[in-house]
């Protein structure tokens, strides 16, 4: 029997629901709130589907409200419902466009649509669920070579243009930790260090932004005079991963007091046994995983 069919008659839905048969019948009658199927005898027959809209009726009865009430608060859910799935494909379908764009070279249309993003949506939500999830799929379809090389830069072109005119506009608070952002050693791919350091700019964060790997030493130079309290690392691609690794052991072993956060793809890739010994440093994988990375090192620098 299928979920939409019509299985259980009035009296067993009374039983179950703890209401009498002619108050479940003045509910329909009134409130339309279901419409259950019926017999060839004409009996009433209720899914699956109806019984979890009364039971929800019935709490909310119990809990206190008018059956009108509870009917207006489950319209009101619905509703919700209705428009987060809206907005869910509308997010989807810019997303798509955008992609499909850049892969056409067509920098009118990118930049266009990147406009319609941040006129629909705020800042953290353009740059986490569009431009963000974006570089993943073009970093995956350039490592399985589905896209050119020159596909991939005429994409980061363009999203690191505008994900930088966006960051230099950020007041920064000197009054909060410094923070040193750079690629791990031998990475070049960029865009989604300049995410979270855009991210971390929004927040107020003073931010030396480094961007691509710098030559091997050049970090402690940095380290040594700007004096930040975090050093923020991206890396791409799996075959960096181990040389990140490498650097973060040397860094906190002649920086004591100095929070190293390493993320990008190729570390949400990690394996279990990979992550092992860098747990502290892993800073996840959306803006939750950065606020609570961030704050977790902030409480342990103070105590």
């Amino acid at each position: 029997m299928k979920a939409d069919e019509g299985k259980y008659n009035i009296k067993a839905v009374s039983n179950m629901l703890g209401i009498q048969p002619g108050t479940l019948r003045a509910w329909e009658r009134r409130y339309q709130m279901i419409a259950p199927v019926r017999n060839d005898s004409g009996h009433r027959l209720y899914t699956d589907e109806h019984i979890r809209k009364l039971k929800w009726l019935v709490s909310k009865v119990n809990a206190g409200f008018t059956i009108s009430q509870a009917v207006a608060l489950s319209e009101q859910e619905q509703d919700q419902i209705i428009a987060g799935d809206q907005n869910e494909n509308q997010l989807t379908v810019l997303r798509e466009d955008l992609l499909n764009a850049l892969m056409k070279f067509d920098e009118s249309k990118a930049h266009d649509l990147i406009n319609e993003a941040f006129s629909l949506y705020t800042v953290d939500k353009v740059l986490v669920d569009i431009l963000g999830s974006i570089l993943i799929k073009i970093g995956l379809l350039w490592e399985e070579g589905r896209i050119t090389t020159a596909h991939e830069h005429f994409a980061t072109s363009i999203l690191r243009s505008r994900i930088g005119i966006l960051m230099h506009s950020f007041p920064q608070n000197n009054f909060l930790p410094k923070v040193v952002a750079v690629c791990s050693p031998g990475e070049w791919h960029e865009l989604g260090l300049l995410i979270f350091t855009l991210y971390i700019r929004r927040k107020g964060f003073n931010v030396i932004y480094l961007g691509s790997s710098i030559k091997e030493g050049d970090i402690q130079t940095v380290l040594d005079t700007v004096e930040p309290k975090f050093l923020f690392m991206s890396c791409t691609l799996k075959a960096n991963l181990s040389r990140a690794t490498d650097l973060i052991k040397d860094l906190e072993a002649e920086y004591k007091d100095l929070a190293i956060g390493l993320g990008g793809h190729a570390v949400n890739m990690m394996s279990e046994e990979e992550k092992k010994g860098f747990e502290k440093n892993l800073v996840g994988l959306n803006k939750e995983d950065w606020e609570d990375w961030i704050s977790k090192s902030l409480n342990m620098s103070a105590n």
